[in-house]
């Protein structure tokens, strides 16, 4: 079954790019929405899978959730407050790669459930993943993002998801972490 996608943006440039860049994904694009406003009720008439949302517009993303069985990601591409993007479930800077953005969205599109369970928080996502073994390679964030094809905001935000998934702050511990859950072998290890 097709995941359902809603996308809401003012700007018709980066929507019909980020569409572009979707369409080859198993997804169903649902008509785009430029304005948040009446959105908690758009929301339970279209029932979407996945929102993908700017989040300068609509950042009560609890409240989206509310009831529902949904994804939130936000669309960003001008600074936004870490504070504000921690709720969203996955993000996607407009400077990522194709590739990345797609992944983040298979990766969402993999762990939507069609019950009213919410997606889990406590597991990683591939993204993380990757960027936590690049971390315990003990890569700095910059050849992180070069390394992954992202930017190095991507790259914090995922460090930063890390941290509250894991509960494990330094890279020591999530180097640690990595071990124990056999992502990387000890010769991988700095």
């Amino acid at each position: 079954m097709k995941r359902k996608v809603l996308i809401v943006e003012p700007s018709e440039v980066i929507v019909e790019g980020l569409k572009a860049t979707l369409q080859h994904a198993d997804l169903k694009l649902l008509q785009p929405e430029a304005t948040a406003s009446d959105l908690t009720q758009r929301l339970d008439v279209l029932k979407p899978d996945i929102l993908i949302i700017n989040p300068t517009l609509y950042d009560n993303v609890t409240e989206l959730r509310s009831g529902r069985s949904i994804a939130v990601v936000a669309l960003v591409y001008q600074y936004v407050k870490q504070s504000r993007l921690r709720h969203f479930d996955a993000i996607i800077d407009i400077r990522d790669s194709r590739q990345s953005i797609l992944q983040s969205v298979r990766d969402l599109s993999a762990k939507a459930t069609t019950g009213d369970a919410a997606i889990s928080n406590h597991e990683l996502t591939k993204r993380e993943t990757a960027v936590l073994i690049e971390v315990a390679k003990g890569l700095s964030n910059k050849e992180i993002a070069a390394r992954l094809n992202v930017s190095i905001f991507t790259v914090t935000t995922h460090r930063k998801n890390i941290v509250r998934k894991t509960g494990i702050k330094s890279v020591a511990g999530l180097t640690v972490y990595a071990l124990l859950n056999n992502l990387i072998d000890e010769d991988t290890v700095i």
